[in-house]
């Protein structure tokens, strides 16, 4: 038989103290981690978003499995998109927003906005995760990246006019279903083509819906809003007043897809161009993407003066 003896005894009691404060310790942990995760749901209006049928919530575990195998797709100034998957093997984007107080506001409006629109021409929120401090967004992958990576950057391919009109079409539909086929009027803000991806076929799909705001709400902008300025409708700079003819200054991006050249907000602006060049001789084939053929001039004299009109500072003189 084993006799313990004193200071055995004394070691195997330390022992046990400092286990029970561990667990103590956990337990605290664990119930502080619960009720930070509860305030951030309450906080980011997880009450009124779990009544929202098509919206799925996530629970922080869930966005841990999602990321486990992750691949960035990109950095900036809001946050890092990757690409995930869920636990039933669908591909998502996965956006984690920096933690910063007006990207919060515009994340939870962001939910808030695509929650309430369902269109081919729209990327679909599939859910987000409120127990973060700023809200995770889960979305559908649109594999071919952006517009602007296609047009301009690392996934740089040839476009005949006819796949840049059907992009440019399928982009205005989607932009006409916010405007008039919705419930509520939706007005975008940021339309650039940065904030339009592509599917494998090509189609188009709206993203970022940060400064969006809903007709019927103020539309007085509060706070810090950042946005870019070389697709920024100018009189919605000067005014801070949406309306769906601060949305149809997307000539900018129309602009873009025939000429290829990227806008800039500088005194050698591309719209300050191409209204230049157009008012002196009614020509810009010398601003036109070397890519497009000469059969393409007539088409393209028309979408020309298609985007004069919905880049006209006079708003009441852009089309919709």
């Amino acid at each position: 038989m084993t006799v313990l003896t004193t200071a055995s005894r004394s070691t195997l009691g330390a022992i046990g103290g400092l286990f029970i404060i561990a667990i103590l310790v956990f337990l605290w942990l664990l119930h502080k981690e619960k009720r930070r995760m509860r305030d951030n749901f309450e906080k980011n209006g997880g009450p009124i978003l779990e009544k929202i049928n098509n919206i799925k919530l996530f629970n922080k575990e869930d966005i841990r499995k999602i990321l486990k195998n992750k691949k960035i797709l990109g950095n900036g100034r809001f946050g890092t998109v990757s690409k995930g998957h869920t636990e039933d093997k669908q591909v998502v984007a996965v956006k984690e927003p920096i933690n910063r107080k007006s990207t919060n506001d515009q994340i939870v409006n962001e939910i808030i906005i695509q929650s309430r629109v369902i269109h081919k021409n729209i990327v679909k929120l599939i859910g987000c995760c409120l127990q973060f401090k700023v809200p995770t967004l889960i979305y559908e992958f649109v594999p071919k990246g952006s517009l602007d990576d296609i047009l301009h950057g690392k996934n740089h391919m040839p476009l005949k006019l006819g796949l840049r009109l059907q992009i440019a079409a399928e982009s205005a539909e989607g932009l006409a279903y916010m405007h008039s086929k919705t419930t509520t009027t939706i007005l975008h803000g940021d339309f650039k083509p940065a904030n339009i991806l592509l599917n494998e076929k090509f189609m188009p799909k709206i993203s970022d819906f940060g400064i969006s705001r809903l007709m019927v709400t103020d539309m007085q902008h509060t706070g810090y809003i950042i946005f870019d300025r070389a697709y920024v409708d100018p009189v919605y700079r000067q005014t801070e007043q949406l309306t769906t003819k601060s949305d149809i200054y997307f000539g900018v991006v129309l602009l873009e897809l025939i000429t290829r050249k990227k806008a800039s907000h500088s005194d050698n602006n591309l719209p300050g161009n191409f209204l230049d060049t157009y008012t002196k001789d009614k020509s810009v084939t010398e601003l036109l993407d070397k890519e497009l053929r000469e059969d393409d001039q007539e088409i393209l004299g028309h979408l020309v003066g298609m985007i004069m009109q919905c880049i006209n500072l006079d708003v009441n003189q852009r089309p919709g």
